[in-house]
């Protein structure tokens, strides 16, 4: 069975830092592109940052260029998104999810993923 869960979310102050953390299981990690995602009160989830299976290839939305980092262990099956300078603007649900594998790259579109970790808060106070 393919399970991605999330943690590492919470409260923050402004300009403060966390570290998200995506376990997966029931499927080979480096095979697949690797997504994070974000959904804040009354907005659509959007597509934050992304790994490519493909070549290693990473993405990152502008609003988070140069504040967030995704990585990822192999051995342990896990992806990581690292957020520095945190603003009360991404205050979300964060959610990783696994490619469909559709392009070579990985993408900031929902419906190119097919499976979705349960989300985990992130809150930053002002």
């Amino acid at each position: 069975e393919v399970q991605l869960v999330e943690s590492g979310g919470g409260f923050v102050q402004v300009g403060g830092s966390l570290r998200l953390s995506c376990a997966a299981s029931g499927f080979t990690f480096d095979d697949y592109h690797i997504g994070w995602f974000r959904q804040a009160p009354g907005k659509e989830r959007e597509g934050i940052s992304c790994r490519s299976s493909s070549d290693g290839n990473t993405y990152y939305q502008d609003s988070v260029k140069g504040r967030f980092t995704i990585s990822y262990d192999n051995a342990k099956n896990t992806v990581y998104l690292q957020m520095n300078s945190l603003k009360p603007e991404d205050t979300a649900v964060y959610y990783c999810a696994r490619g469909t594998n559709t392009h070579y790259y990985c993408s900031d579109k929902n419906h190119e993923y097919d499976y979705w970790g349960q989300g985990t808060q992130v809150t930053v106070s002002s």
